[in-house]
């Protein structure tokens, strides 16, 4: 959902754009369907005030008829064809009202009118294109057509709502077409961020997206620059630190006692330690390419770790098959889990780290007390849990980053006098 948000916000703006006038036109079209029939059926006075004065007068059917077409109107005679138009024909309005005759009647007292009222049905009747009246009242019926008048025609309606709907489609289109720049960025900068560092971002066009792409490609630049700047900087004072490393070692066997010569020893050891950690954080915070990470099976790791530890293998136990694979740059990995070795062994009262597989997850258990601090205070650099030991406070720290590195996690757990350190 949120890969594609743009794109899914925008074809569902698209979606209730033509649902919504979709509705709008079919409503306007029930309303104007409404309005055409309402005025049609008005016809129905005329043809109902001719047929009146027929039975009122009782004139003949040839007057009827001759007064019914002056408006166009025909009756139909053929009682078949009547027949079935009553059947299969569509009501489109009826109305029913009482009809008020008055007759002029002779009795022993002389002439009175006489009122006369009877029930009268109209409907309006569509039978394929024609249009129908059909008059029922007591005394007959009458079945008649209306020439002039034809079905309603929604086809300008029809056209009208496409057109609409096309307008709005090449719209949609044309915004779609707008956004494909923006997902060949996104997919530019999920590059740069997997460790593509010489993609360009340096697009022609003049839009927001440009002017953004463009942006990115600049700030590309300078990231590069700092990088390289970064690299060159660390390397160099590494490497002149290490000269006079190694000369302080070579002339610390000069010196006339043995204490002078451990007490210096020691001293020039350790800043070798803290050069060769400064290179490895810098090796493990400038991995960008991960295509050197390559399948390993773990149990080769772990004893790459155990012999670069230089401990004794009494101290570990391992247990792990040989089934268990990863794809792991191995130098960091190794590195990663020769420290924990290193912290179970230091830290540990019996000096012991066990090795195994638990959920899927890689944990090293050692016994001793809680670590007294959250977890995350011992991921920092330069933090350690006794000043005494003989460490940097890096081990932890390196751990940590070489784990995201390789998209895991540094986790820990205590249970019955068991620290769990997890790579999960």
């Amino acid at each position: 959902m949120r890969k594609h948000a743009v794109l899914i916000t925008v074809l569902f703006a698209l979606a209730v754009t033509l649902v919504s006038v979709s509705a709008v036109f079919w409503e306007f079209y029930k309303l104007n369907k409404h309005q055409y029939i309402e005025h049609i059926f008005s016809k129905h006075e005329t043809i109902t005030q001719i047929y009146r004065e027929h039975l009122q007068k009782k004139t003949s059917q040839i007057m009827l008829e001759a007064n019914l077409a002056v408006y166009k109107f025909v009756i139909e005679k053929d009682e078949h064809e009547q027949k079935i138009i009553l059947e299969k024909a569509k009501l489109l309005k009826q109305r029913n009202f009482k009809r008020v005759d008055e007759s002029i009647m002779l009795n022993n007292q002389g002439l009175y009118t006489q009122k006369i009222v009877r029930d009268l049905r109209i409907s309006m009747l569509r039978f394929g294109k024609v249009i129908y009246f059909y008059i029922e009242s007591p005394i007959g019926s009458v079945l008649i057509q209306d020439e002039e008048l034809k079905p309603y025609k929604y086809y300008s309606i029809a056209y009208s709502y496409l057109t609409i709907i096309l307008i709005i489609s090449i719209s949609f289109v044309l915004i779609l077409q707008r956004l494909r720049p923006l997902i060949r960025l996104r997919r530019k900068i999920a590059l740069y961020g997997d460790g593509d560092m010489n993609i360009s971002f340096k697009t022609s066009g003049r839009d927001e997206i440009a002017l953004v792409s463009n942006e990115l490609e600049s700030t590309r630049e300078k990231i590069n620059s700092l990088l390289d700047s970064r690299t060159l900087f660390l390397r160099n004072i590494m490497h002149e630190l290490k000269t006079p490393i190694a000369k302080g070692t070579i002339a610390t066997q000069m010196l006339k006692t043995q204490k002078q010569r451990d007490r210096f020893s020691s001293i020039f050891g350790r800043l070798e330690t803290l050069v060769e950690e400064f290179a490895l954080i810098e090796e493990v915070t400038s991995v960008h390419d991960k295509s050197d990470f390559k399948e390993y099976r773990l149990i080769d790791i772990i004893d790459g770790a155990i012999d670069m530890a230089m401990v004794d293998r009494s101290s570990v136990t391992i247990d792990i098959g040989a089934s268990p694979k990863l794809t792991v740059s191995y130098r960091l990995y190794t590195t990663a889990i020769k420290n924990m070795i290193d912290n179970g062994i230091k830290y540990s009262p019996d000096a012991h780290v066990k090795i195994s597989i638990i959920n899927n997850e890689l944990c090293f258990d050692s016994k001793g007390e809680c670590i007294s601090h959250p977890l995350q205070y011992y991921i920092e650099p330069f933090t350690k849990e006794n000043p005494s030991k003989n460490s940097f406070g890096l081990g932890l720290y390196l751990v940590d980053s070489i784990l995201k590195v390789h998209d895991q996690v540094l986790a820990h757990e205590y249970d019955n006098g068991v620290n769990r350190f997890i790579f999960a």
